[in-house]
């Protein structure tokens, strides 16, 4: 076994890793049939392939038809998509893999075309402007519907029943995506959240339906499964500016995890350069170290030697890795090895087949 930081084992809690080079969630928009299903000749073939990562998240997966925003994203909500799971999360346990499930809800990026002309759900009515991904291309986004309670528990529900059922289908845990100007974050920032009553206004009622869907999941799944996922800096992208209270949302959050014993904590770096803008903080992982006890992840523009350095210096337990795992399935093996990687291919990304997707050779081959 090499030295490498990246290459060492992790284990803490439910987390007992082979390494801490992790696959980090990715929509790759390939379950192109009626029913949203996760096959086994093309899902559980692609993440078979990349089972000598430490742990692999899966692209993230609606927890409701309600939740859905872009083309051929799987679900986990039907007894198909969860029989349909259950062979890719037996393909990457058959070659000692760990695998755990995304869980989203896009919110109000997403379009009337997956709502049978209904709007989608978000925290205010405000339009994100924005573009959803459609059948038919891509299309600007609408002001959509702001959540009732009732909305609210029902969603809270849809998480549950989410876990619950990625239980059922084998997977080793599963993570709230609680980041990229989805639905949480779109109750988390105050650009997309005006609401007043006790879902809006001060920091504790902006977090508390985050909160409600993690103590829900509590009830179906052991808290040291679950992982969630954060993008504090985010700004400029999917209908999310910073503001004066954003960084202390976060905080408050990260704070108030200590209290749990989950598997993770998932944070990005800022996705674009935020080092003009007022109140963003642009080196994430330092910023929130000191303030989580727990298992911290990182990803986001990180190469090899990043990734070593990272851990080296405390910053983080584990780091994620999105790119440069499409086009390598032996990501693990060539870091090991200090191989060169293969490059991917930007225009397969989320187009429906194999090409692209299952068909990157490892170096042995």
């Amino acid at each position: 076994m090499s030295n490498q930081y990246l290459l060492q084992p992790y284990k803490k809690n439910n987390l007992n890793l082979k390494n801490r080079v992790v696959m980090a969630p990715m929509t790759r928009s390939r379950a192109n049939n009626e029913g949203k299903v996760a096959t086994d000749g093309l899902q559980g073939l692609y993440y078979g392939q990349r089972a000598s990562a430490g742990l692999i998240i899966t692209e993230g997966s609606q927890v409701s038809e309600q939740a859905v925003g872009y083309i051929n994203t799987p679900g986990i909500h039907t007894d198909a998509q969860v029989e349909g799971w259950k062979k890719v999360t037996q393909r990457v346990h058959d070659k000692d893999g760990k695998i755990f499930i995304q869980l989203w809800h896009v919110g109000r990026i997403s379009h009337p075309d997956f709502h049978n002309g209904a709007l989608p759900l978000s925290a205010s009515a405000m339009n994100p402007n924005a573009k959803s991904f459609t059948p038919e291309g891509f299309k600007d986004t609408v002001t959509p519907k702001e959540m009732t309670i009732e909305d609210i528990k029902n969603t809270v529900n849809d998480f549950k029943n989410a876990a619950a059922n990625a239980v059922v289908a084998g997977f080793d845990g599963i993570e709230i995506h609680s980041s990229n100007g989805y639905l949480f974050q779109q109750f988390l920032n105050g650009c997309s959240n005006k609401r007043t009553d006790d879902y809006g206004g001060s920091i504790e009622n902006k977090t508390r339906f985050f909160f409600e869907v993690l103590d829900a999941m509590k009830d179906v799944i052991p808290q040291e499964k679950i992982g969630v996922r954060f993008n504090p800096s985010l700004n400029g992208l999917f209908g999310i500016t910073i503001d004066e209270e954003t960084i202390p949302t976060f905080e408050y959050i990260i704070k108030r995890l200590n209290d749990y014993n989950l598997a993770y904590v998932h944070l990005s770096e800022p996705f674009t350069d935020v080092s003009e803008v007022p109140f963003a903080v642009t080196e994430i992982a330092k910023h929130f170290r000191p303030l989580y006890k727990g298992t911290l992840m990182i990803n986001s523009g990180f190469d090899q030697d990043k990734g070593n350095k990272v851990i080296q210096e405390g910053y983080a337990d584990l780091v994620a890795y999105g790119k440069p795992f499409i086009s390598n399935p032996d990501l693990v093996e060539r870091f090991k090895h200090n191989l060169d990687l293969a490059a991917w291919d930007q225009e397969t990304f989320y187009t429906p087949g194999a090409k692209g997707y299952t068909d990157y050779p490892k170096v042995s081959e």
